[in-house]
């Protein structure tokens, strides 16, 4: 089996955390890796204007994915 690349690690963190993201009528889109490692994301449908997404976000998106993507630096939404 072959290692997976960072694209598929990062997107096997946000199938980790995306069902928690749907039950509340959420979700998350990965728009890109910048070369420093930086994460860039777009939170989608009640995430966009939810009290707690930046803690959504901290807590819940960037444990899941630095989990499979440890190299990522930060992750932010636009």
């Amino acid at each position: 089996m072959s290692e997976l690349n960072l694209f598929e690690r990062i997107n096997k963190g946000l199938a980790e955390i995306r069902p928690f993201l749907n039950q509340d009528g959420g979700d998350v889109t990965f728009i890109k890796v910048t070369a420093n490692f930086d994460l860039v994301l777009k939170l989608e449908g009640a995430c966009r204007t939810c009290e707690v997404n930046q803690m959504t976000l901290k807590n819940g998106i960037e444990e899941a994915i630095k989990k499979y993507a440890p190299e990522i630096k930060s992750i932010q939404s636009i």
